[in-house]
């Protein structure tokens, strides 16, 4: 008979010894093998966030706070400036600007409200009042007399990302879904205009409709539904179209800088800055975004620790189990050396019957780990996420309220979100680095057991029997 039908002979003499040891060492495989794919899923899903979320850096005309305050448009040699900077990938500029009554004969959306009232009264804008005329409020304190009523602009976006709607200062945040028509290139400069669902339907509008603004007219080619009210009151437009028609040429009141990732951020910010000088005001939110992925560096940290303990466990296990089966079999390894056996082909059926408990516990914990793998990683993902929370804030200053844009891809809750849909990839070559590491620890083991046994010389076994 030779070593390798001797040893897997041999590891079935005590069945219920084995069955024990392939049952401990199962789940410590198990351990291993779940620690090993949640350490895996969790990394992967950090490098996609550093990829994809708070990778932005965001650039505005020095001192301007959405259509309040003061400071000068920045301009596209500025834009050229920034796009060649290190580590960034592309850039989102846009041209903001409100349409009044005077401008256009769109009518907002939006009503005003009790906020939006004050804010008129107090921004020097004209008020129409109930008896026919037009009053115009100075500031705070304005005109008595009468009733007047508020009704606030709409805002129109020169961009060159239509459905990015973060992308500006004012832009109310959300989810694009486009309802009907089509989309405008990024190099655009056609008189056409996606519009936002509720001043579509506020001015009855629809694809193929125009309207007139800055005594231009342009076509609807498009109707997005953002899913906020601030952004559903907007009208998107060819950046080159704005500039034309608002006779701004050149100008652009925002930059979004996208990073290749959000490590290189603050260097990007650092460069931007120096580049533009007290021109420009530029911000990140790196550190909001590295706070959010923190949870998950110490998941993977966790699970990286684990991982070793039930590898050291899992080595503990084998090595003990086949140093107690080694001198049990004293005595029959001196007869197999008696009769001519060497050293190698004594180590070598220990080996064979080690690798047996280990291909078995190896299946167990295969199935354990496949069964497991995705559960547990969430269960770590959602006990570490849990306080988590969405973040809001006004559309950059607008003036018209807060506007929740956890949804635009940008915020804290979308990480969040994001974070709550990893998925555990458990694939054939996690299971073959698995099974290979058992066999490996299980070889060493018993080999190092059986070589010390090995070497004594038959008489002195015999003797000692």
């Amino acid at each position: 008979m030779n070593i390798v039908s001797r040893g897997i002979r041999n590891a079935f003499r005590n069945v219920i010894r084995t069955f024990s040891i392939v049952v401990i060492l199962g789940l410590s495989i198990g351990l291993s093998l779940t620690m090993l794919i949640a350490h895996q899923a969790v990394g992967d899903k950090i490098n996609s966030v550093k990829a994809n979320v708070g990778n932005t850096v965001s650039i505005s005309p020095a001192g301007v706070n959405g259509f309040e305050g003061g400071g000068n448009p920045l301009t596209e040699a500025d834009l050229s400036k920034v796009q060649s900077l290190p580590h960034v990938v592309s850039t989102i500029a846009t041209l903001s600007d409100r349409l009044t009554t005077s401008d256009t004969n769109l009518q907002s959306a939006i009503t005003a409200g009790s906020l939006g009232q004050r804010f008129g009264q107090n921004s020097g804008i004209t008020f129409h009042a109930s008896n026919g005329g037009a009053v115009s409020f100075g500031g705070p304190g304005g005109s008595s007399g009468g009733t007047f009523s508020f009704t606030p602009p709409v805002t129109i976006v020169g961009t060159t990302a239509p459905t990015d709607l973060s992308g500006s200062t004012v832009e109310g945040g959300g989810t694009f879904t486009m309802k009907s028509g089509t989309v405008f290139t990024s190099t655009s400069s056609a008189d056409v205009a996606i519009i936002g669902s509720s001043l579509a339907s506020k001015n009855n509008l629809k694809v193929g409709s125009t309207f007139t603004a800055y005594s231009s007219t342009l076509k609807v080619i498009g109707i997005f539904d953002a899913g906020n009210t601030f952004s559903n009151n907007q009208v998107i437009v060819p950046l080159k179209t704005e500039q034309a028609i608002s006779s701004q040429s050149g100008d652009i009141t925002s930059i979004i800088l996208n990073v290749d990732s959000i490590t290189n951020v603050s260097s990007v910010t650092s460069s931007a800055s120096k580049t533009l000088g007290s021109a420009a005001d530029v911000t990140n939110a790196s550190s909001e975004a590295q706070n959010a992925v923190a949870p998950l560096e110490s998941i993977q940290n966790i699970s990286l620790y684990s991982l070793i303990g039930a590898v050291i466990a899992g080595s503990v296990i084998i090595l003990l189990t086949m140093i107690m089966i080694v001198r049990e079999r004293r005595r029959e390894i001196g007869v197999i050396k008696a009769i001519g056996g060497s050293n190698l082909k004594v180590m070598g059926q220990f080996m064979i019957e080690s690798a047996t408990f280990t291909v078995m516990a190896a299946i167990i914990g295969i199935l354990l780990g496949v069964v497991a793998g995705n559960p547990i990683t969430k269960l770590l993902v959602n006990n570490s996420t849990n306080t988590a929370t969405t973040v809001t804030a006004g559309p950059g200053g607008g003036g018209f309220g807060a506007v929740k844009v956890a949804s635009s891809g940008r915020g804290l809750g979308f990480i969040h979100n994001n974070f709550s849909t990893i998925h555990a990839a458990i694939g054939w070559s996690i299971l073959l680095y698995g099974l290979a590491a058992a066999l490996i620890i299980a070889i060493v083991g018993s080999g190092l057991a059986s070589f010390f046994i090995a070497k004594i010389r038959p008489a002195e076994v015999m003797r000692v029997e």
